[in-house]
């Protein structure tokens, strides 16, 4: 199937503010929004991640997908759903999603004893390795774009999915770390919370609607 690049970009865009506030601070805290070269590259490392976990679900899911007739169809409702839930999650109903963070958790713990291991001392290798560590955060954000990486069919389109999704959150989390701090006000702002989850709501529905009329009997 074709990558959606309009989900992609829009989930991505629509969640930067939640991403200001979980990786932004952790750049910040790490001095990476002190340099831009250290910034993109955290961020380069971060998208990347999201590339990897992209393949590795289109893999897994994918396959199951295509076993049955509406396999793909059952892929699609449950990618509608996760953007409802997605939505309701930036409006900061954080029970949307709060359960799958969760989920990721137990992944996270083996992962963030590895970010400790960094030398203080960072070169643009090391900062690209926190990046792609730091992209494993359990986040509700990811795990909703990672349903509709499912939905694409294959690895190289799922890591296509995820890369858009990832693009969609750089310029915030890039441009924000250079220049003033009104850009995460506005992104973090109940206003574009509230826009961002409407649109993310009208989407999930219109998936819905599509999936409905194409699952058969």
């Amino acid at each position: 199937m074709n990558i959606d690049i309009a989900a992609a970009l829009l989930m991505g865009l629509a969640g930067s503010g939640h991403c200001l506030a979980m990786c932004g601070g952790l750049a910040a805290a790490m001095g990476y929004q002190q340099s831009p070269l250290r910034l993109f590259w955290y961020n380069l490392g971060r998208i990347t991640s999201y590339a990897i976990a992209g393949a590795i679900v289109a893999a897994a899911l994918g396959t199951i997908g295509s076993v049955s007739i509406n396999g793909f169809v059952y892929l699609r409702i449950a990618a509608g759903v996760m953007m409802i839930l997605l939505a309701l999650y930036l409006i900061q109903w954080n029970a949307a999603l709060l359960w799958l963070e969760k989920l990721g958790a137990v992944l996270w713990r083996r992962i963030q004893p590895l970010t400790r291991k960094l030398p203080q001392q960072k070169t643009s290798g090391y900062v690209f390795v926190g990046g792609m560590l730091w992209g494993w955060l359990p986040c509700g954000l990811v795990y909703s774009a990672l349903t509709w990486a499912a939905l694409s069919g294959n690895p190289a389109s799922g890591a296509g999915f995820m890369l858009l999704f990832g693009i969609g959150t750089f310029p915030a989390m890039f441009l924000t770390g250079i220049f003033s701090q009104k850009i995460t006000r506005i992104l973090q702002s109940k206003g574009f919370r509230w826009i961002a989850g409407i649109l993310l709501m009208g989407y999930g529905i219109a998936t819905l609607l599509i999936a409905a009329k194409q699952l058969q009997f």
